[in-house]
């Protein structure tokens, strides 16, 4: 079932964002006066077909990995005298300019439209205050203390974990210094500190922002209280129920609900006494956790009872309301911010700042697109809207065969007064393809290797 979950959302996904895209190229192709002669989301056997008052043809096909607006266009086909004034080839340079960035611009604006029904609702966060940091970290070595607020990180501000976590993966793949705002609790000022970076999570593939600097931020501790008890599992079975507390085992206290599962999967099929608090009352139990095998091979131990999550305390609970016009601006500030993140990964992979390990294809898109529906239909959305601007992006890279490629024939020919020769495009297409289906195989390469 959740294969199919995971399957269906990447499909969503794709289709939404490949539709608003071709249409970005339909529409204005029509406002240009271009005669349009299909309009095709997907690839391979047509599902769907109809044609409009225009005779323009809109089918949905089987593979959903793309699309395409087919116009008349003299160089793919013998353009009837009746039809030569609506060629693409007839109209100005411009205008087919325009037709060619059409597309990649209505990503941008599908994400600035998705990332402002995000702001509408509200942006809640957990305030990122310092727990610890590890040992010769670049938090430790930059002079961070436990208890501290991290208000800014490089004078941008983090007001959350996930606002942190954004301007720390700015940082990646970078030396040099980086700085850190702090608040201490209690306390209004400011406190400025610096660390270091060399080459900063360059070779990590899935690399951790926050635990990569050194931090392991505040949360409420969680203690092992059972909020669910599957029935016929271990824990029903040794008596135990909703509400029930666990304080020992085998003797050995149990602080919070980490160390106990730690416990119990490291003891499949042993009996552990455990002592638990019901209402106030301390009772003693046996209880023998069954055997589970893991993807990887390896046996664990699993009782089947699920743990009561604390709630926030409200100093932790960063919360924002945003109005229309605030929201809005919000979506423009998030789409352009997001678009500088991608187009500085792209130069750092270029140049060698950062491993081209971090790369991703078609099975990591569908893991996010599952993952995301799972937390709810904002963080779909927000998973929507970053991929959006992605396409957006990488559709813009001055790679023939991309729009960016046709955009930059006719810069050429706005600045040479003629057209790029058809041996010199087709030269390009074909090193555009050779440099696309590379990086293909190089990101779905990278997606098995992570499996």
């Amino acid at each position: 079932m959740e294969l199919l979950q995971t399957i269906f959302y990447t499909l969503v996904a794709l289709g939404v964002l490949v539709t608003i895209h071709e249409f970005g190229h339909f529409w204005v192709a029509r406002r240009c006066g271009i005669k349009v002669l299909r309009f095709s989301v997907g690839f391979g056997a047509p599902l769907l077909r109809w044609k409009d008052k225009k005779q323009t043809e809109f089918v949905v096909s089987a593979l959903p990995l793309g699309g395409y607006v087919k116009m008349v266009d003299e160089r793919e086909d013998n353009v009837s005298e009746e039809d030569l004034p609506y060629a693409f080839t007839q109209k100005s340079v411009w205008q087919r300019m325009a037709v060619v960035a059409a597309g990649p611009l209505a990503n941008f604006v599908l994400a600035i439209i998705l990332y402002w029904v995000i702001f509408l609702q509200g942006v809640t966060g957990v305030v990122p205050i310092i727990e610890s940091f590890d040992p010769g970290s670049v938090a430790e070595k930059a002079g961070l203390k436990s208890g501290q607020i991290i208000v800014a990180v490089d004078g941008n501000p983090t007001p959350t974990w996930q606002v942190l976590n954004e301007q720390l993966v700015r940082r990646i793949g970078e030396s040099g210094p980086i700085f850190f705002s702090v608040k201490e609790p209690g306390d209004s000022s400011v406190y400025e500190y610096q660390g270091q970076l060399k080459g900063w999570l360059s070779d990590t593939d899935q690399p951790d922002p926050i635990g990569g600097i050194g931090l392991v931020l505040k949360t409420p501790k969680i203690l092992p209280v059972a909020n669910e008890v599957v029935e016929g599992d271990p824990a029903e079975v040794a008596g135990l129920m909703s509400g029930d507390v666990i304080t020992k085992a085998n003797g050995i206290p149990m602080p919070d609900w980490t160390v106990w599962v730690e416990y119990v999967r490291a003891r499949p099929s042993e009996v552990i006494n455990i002592e638990y608090e019901r209402n106030g009352v301390f009772y003693e139990t046996t209880i023998r956790p069954k055997q589970i095998v893991e993807s990887d091979g390896s046996k664990v131990g699993q009782v089947g009872m699920t743990v009561k999550i604390p709630e926030w305390p409200e100093h932790m609970i960063h919360e924002v309301e945003y109005t229309l016009l605030g929201a809005a601006t919000q979506a423009v500030n998030q789409t352009w911010n997001t678009s500088i993140l991608i187009l500085d990964s792209v130069k750092k992979m270029l140049v060698g700042l950062i491993s081209a390990k971090h790369l991703s294809g078609p099975i990591t898109i569908a893991k996010v697109a599952g993952a995301s529906a799972q937390y709810g239909l904002t963080a779909y959305l927000g998973f929507l809207a970053f991929l959006s601007v992605s396409l957006g992006i990488l559709n813009l890279l001055p790679v023939p065969v991309l729009d960016g490629g046709h955009l930059m024939y006719y810069i050429v020919e706005v600045i040479k007064g003629s057209p790029v020769s058809e041996k010199v495009q087709m030269a390009g297409f074909k090193v555009g393809t050779f440099l696309i289906i590379g990086l293909m195989l190089l990101a779905l390469y990278n997606d098995v290797m992570r499996l």
